[in-house]
């Protein structure tokens, strides 16, 4: 299963916050948008999505930026998606009554989706980030 641009570049941004934790200093929208070629237009709507959803805060002024608004082992890979990925609350309509094939099928989604859904909610920043640092010494 895919994830849009838009989600993708929501769990960078987060994740580059998280790396970066405990750093006084907020991290700037640009640092973010170049290490990672986000474009910056883009990343201030999604920074202030998240930052709609109390996962980030940010600071005004001239040494202004982002960080993370709770420590990165309690913000969730699910926690950042449901607020960048809304479902659609209208799913295209069904037919009254669905075949017993259609119902089968259904419920292996559903299973997919669930099971997908707590990896996400399991998967926190902090782990990917220990992940990521591990890797940056692989040759």
């Amino acid at each position: 299963m895919m994830f849009s641009a838009k989600a993708e570049y929501a769990c960078l941004a987060s994740l580059e916050l998280a790396a970066r934790y405990g750093d006084p200093k907020p991290v700037r929208l640009t640092d973010i948008a170049d290490k990672h070629d986000i474009p910056p237009r883009f990343l201030v709507q999604i920074l202030l999505q998240l930052k709609g959803a109390g996962l980030i805060a940010s600071t005004r002024g001239a040494s202004g930026g982002y960080q993370l608004a709770r420590p990165p082992d309690r913000i969730s890979l699910g926690d950042i998606l449901s607020v960048i990925e809304r479902a659609d609350p209208n799913p295209a309509s069904q037919k009254a009554e669905p075949t017993p094939l259609a119902t089968a099928l259904h419920d292996v989604w559903d299973t997919v989706a669930s099971t997908r859904q707590k990896l996400l909610n399991d998967t926190t920043l902090a782990q990917i980030v220990s992940i990521g640092q591990g890797l940056q010494y692989v040759i």
